[in-house]
């Protein structure tokens, strides 16, 4: 059984954009609808350069010798910024296999993170055995980006791997192995969704109710009447479980895009889940 307080408890993470969570923009009665013991938001410090540390238009003119000499030997934001200049870059041997050495080796969570995001997007099979390599990195953002990348390149050929992180020890993880799987099965992910919807995690609840919308069955149903009418839950997990009852099955997943959508819009909600918000 999973320690709750080790699956939420950690550094400050600044990554998760709030607009990623099924219920953002939803109208609460009031203040008293905020939770403030939310698992992805938490409040931290960090430097204004440390906040900009994805805005890759500060290296824009580098060329691609420079933004390796920066992943190799910058400092931290030098590094993150460099990982993630170079997946704009043209797919190139040495580009990957630095981006190899970032996302398996570097002393820096975020550099990792950043790294393996940019293999997902250059791609080939140097990078997909890294990204899998990589599902087993000691730090859970780390992690969940690999099953974002993982997905990416190619969620049919690494389900298995995907959906193993079901049972991984932190939310961020099981959450993004719920996406994947309900992308590539549809209405097929009704089990590991009614598993997630007693998930001790509220943000795990609040995506499987969220996916649940997209499965035309009675036991989906089920499990929404009873998450929406619960209150003991959270009414953010209460109002997306209500929301799901009113949709088309059918509808919602032609139209779901989600959290691991393969394309590189910043849309409102479609950004990947653990890229950082632009602040």
């Amino acid at each position: 059984m999973r320690d709750p307080e080790e699956a939420t408890d950690g550094p400050t993470d600044p990554r998760v954009h709030p607009e990623q969570s099924p219920g953002f923009g939803a109208d609460h009665a009031g203040l008293d609808d905020i939770e403030v013991s939310r698992e992805d938001v938490t409040i931290g410090e960090a430097t204004p350069r440390e906040l900009a540390a994805t805005d890759v238009s500060l290296i824009a003119s580098d060329s691609a010798e420079e933004k390796l000499e920066r992943l190799a030997a910058g400092d931290a934001v030098e590094r993150q910024r460099a990982a993630l200049a170079l997946a704009e870059e043209d797919h190139d041997p040495a580009i990957v296999e630095a981006l190899v050495t970032a996302g398996l080796r570097d002393d820096e969570s975020d550099v990792r993170q950043f790294a393996v995001e940019a293999l997902a997007k250059l791609g080939g099979e140097h990078a997909e055995r890294a990204a899998l390599e990589i599902t087993e990195d000691e730090d859970p953002w780390v992690r969940a980006e690999a099953v974002v990348a993982l997905d990416r390149l190619d969620r049919e050929r690494y389900a298995d791997r995907i959906e193993a992180a079901f049972d991984d020890e932190h939310h961020a993880v099981r959450r993004n192995a719920l996406v994947s799987a309900f992308k590539r099965r549809g209405e097929g992910a009704l089990e590991p969704l009614l598993d997630a919807v007693d998930d001790e995690s509220e943000r795990v609840r609040e995506w499987a109710v969220h996916l649940l919308a997209g499965v035309d069955d009675d036991r989906a149903r089920e499990a929404l009447r009873e998450k929406a009418s619960d209150e003991s839950e959270p009414r953010i997990v209460r109002g997306t479980a209500a929301r799901a009852l009113e949709a088309d099955p059918g509808r919602f997943r032609r139209q779901f895009t989600g959290a691991l959508d393969r394309g590189d819009t910043t849309l409102p909600g479609e950004d990947h889940l653990n890229r950082q918000p632009d602040l």
